[in-house]
């Protein structure tokens, strides 16, 4: 019988390509830098942080049958990361181009693996039947597959009782597929736990004054408790029709990649352990921080971040 979970999440796990130059990169240009392959993936980072933080995490995902996928196992069992991955022979494991600038702001280009491939058919019943919460990234809602095999989880998981939580991943994927579509295939999920941007919510509302966006984004998720990812100025917590705000813990920005990733991993253990939303984002935020001032979006742990971590345990230990 699958152990129950705090937390199953359902989606990318992908390798990144990390490539940081510390000087503007011109066209036609050369420059060293740091090329290094880091693990990734927007949903299973989401997955390894709400682990590092407490949780019990189960995560459900598709890698190729190759090494990348080998490595993808590996990796998750020293996170201590509870995985369902189904194996592939038709796709490679994914992996993401993430380039950092001289600034420490990230873009990226994802390829098409396995993890784009899920299938309804695959998701494992039980453990999302089991979970008592579920998140989901909006990696796999932008194509089909895997968005019906995302959607049927979604079901499942709410018809045996669980809350959903959802991070709709990409500003620039939500303007190419259609903030109309983006919003057909959300809404009616009942999610539970809002976690965007703020480039992100600016698309989905047509506003630019975060206290704006979170009620306008409260108007088309009703369901939802939104948290607004601000970046340098912190994060702000839309609940009861009130908006309150969550100061910034850094502003030592050396890597962005996985900072929201982060934050919504932080923010869901401390959430499902009892915390307050305020307590709970206040420690995302915290977390976060730490993860920009280091490269990659899953930096190794160190003395800091055990303190951190151990601080909010005994404040709200997990169940």
């Amino acid at each position: 019988m699958t152990r129950a979970a705090d937390l199953c999440v359902l989606g990318d796990f992908a390798w990144d390509v990390l490539i940081r130059t510390n000087t503007e990169l011109l066209t036609g240009g050369d420059t060293f830098g740091e090329v290094v392959l880091l693990p990734g993936g927007s949903a299973a980072n989401v997955a390894v942080w709400a682990a590092r933080c407490g949780s019990r995490t189960h995560f459900v995902g598709k890698i190729g049958r190759d090494r990348m996928g080998e490595m993808a196992v590996e990796n998750l069992d020293a996170e201590g990361v509870a995985h369902h991955l189904v194996e592939s022979d038709a796709n490679v494991t994914g992996s993401v181009a993430v380039f950092v600038d001289h600034t420490g702001e990230r873009s990226m280009v994802s390829g098409r693996g396995a993890d784009f491939d899920l299938l309804p058919s695959e998701v494992p019943r039980d453990v999302v039947a089991s979970t008592r919460h579920l998140h989901l990234t909006a990696w796999s809602f932008f194509t089909d597959p895997p968005r019906s095999a995302a959607r049927a989880a979604a079901l499942l998981a709410q018809e045996h009782g669980a809350t959903l939580s959802f991070d709709p991943a990409s500003f620039q994927m939500i303007e190419e597929m259609g903030v109309d579509q983006f919003l057909a295939v959300t809404q009616d999920l009942g999610i539970d736990v809002f976690l965007p941007n703020k480039e992100e919510g600016a698309v989905l509302t047509g506003v630019g004054d975060p206290e704006a966006m979170a009620r306008e984004l409260d108007a088309l998720y009703p369901s939802a408790l939104v948290i607004l990812k601000l970046d340098a100025d912190g994060a702000l917590v839309w609940q009861n029709g009130a908006a309150h705000h969550i100061p910034p813990a850094t502003n030592k920005l050396v890597d962005a990649t996985g900072a929201g990733d982060s934050f919504a991993g932080a923010f869901l253990a401390r959430h499902l352990a009892g915390a307050s939303t305020s307590d709970a984002a206040r420690f995302a935020t915290t977390i976060s921080a730490w993860v920009i001032e280091h490269p990659g979006a899953r930096p190794a742990p160190d003395s800091r971040l055990a303190t951190i971590i151990g601080h909010a345990a005994r404040s709200h230990p997990a169940g």
